[in-house]
């Protein structure tokens, strides 16, 4: 089955002017412009993320649909993937956000722009384990792309978690990979996108 309908999640305090979103919009309107693209802004509640992912999302055709997610966007993507039983690459995944964003409860600005600013609540660390979706069920269909480099979250930790599905783990590299129009091709590929 082929893709036609692609989502692309960014991380905590990201946007879709993240680099790597905007490599990915790039392929997309070059080399596959009849696939249905999304990369939403993500709001900083992750029920209300959840909400508008879902809701964007629901008129899609499970067989046909896959997610790119990066840290905070690739514990979403799982959780997507996970019930809508559909491909999904994620890249440097947060395993344990809830845990990992206690420390960030406060008054936060938005990386691509600083003038932004948002409040994360204590009660979204709630939000995030109502979201926490358990064994993956089809780990075939997951391809993690982890960096050994990653200076937030423990590559360890992310390769234990993906560790029944598809791994590319690198030596190196960053949080942000810095070095992700090396390795597009190749998530491109496991994508399986409708040609143009």
């Amino acid at each position: 089955m082929s893709t036609s309908h692609l989502l692309y999640l960014h991380g905590f305090r990201s946007s879709p002017q993240s680099a790597k979103a905007r490599q990915m919009a790039e392929r997309m309107a070059a080399d596959h412009p009849g696939v249905t693209w999304w990369c939403p802004q993500l709001p900083p509640s992750p029920a209300e993320a959840a909400a508008l992912i879902d809701q964007g999302t629901k008129t899609w055709p499970s067989e046909n649909m896959a997610i790119v997610g990066s840290s905070l966007g690739g514990f979403y993507a799982t959780w997507l993937a996970q019930q809508r039983a559909c491909r999904a690459v994620v890249l440097n995944p947060a395993v344990d956000p809830a845990r990992d964003l206690t420390a960030y409860i406060g008054e936060l600005r938005a990386w691509h722009n600083p003038a932004e600013q948002f409040f994360f609540r204590r009660e979204y660390i709630d939000e995030l384990r109502q979201l926490e979706s358990g064994v993956i069920r089809h780990p075939e269909r997951i391809y993690a792309l982890i960096a050994k480099g990653d200076e937030l979250l423990d590559w360890r930790e992310m390769f234990s978690r993906y560790a029944a599905c598809r791994i590319q783990l690198l030596e190196g590299g960053d949080h942000a990979l810095s070095d992700f129009h090396l390795h597009l091709g190749q998530v491109l590929e496991f994508l399986r996108l409708q040609s143009a």
